[in-house]
């Protein structure tokens, strides 16, 4: 179990990058409900907005 949770661990270490954003008191549960009411998790949801986001500024 303890070799899973390092392989884990190490794998997202090479493979992601973490980001971390500062939202106003109250918006992580606004944002958390918009994701679960589109199905998605809030990971998930929120790397969406900003490849929309980016894709549209391409488009400007």
């Amino acid at each position: 179990m303890a070799g899973d949770t390092n392989y884990k661990r190490k794998f997202n270490e090479q493979n992601y990058d973490r980001l971390a954003i500062t939202v106003p008191k109250g918006k992580k549960d606004i944002i958390t409900d918009a994701a679960k009411q589109q199905g998605k998790s809030l990971n998930k949801f929120v790397n969406e907005a900003i490849d929309e986001k980016l894709d549209a500024a391409k488009n400007e």
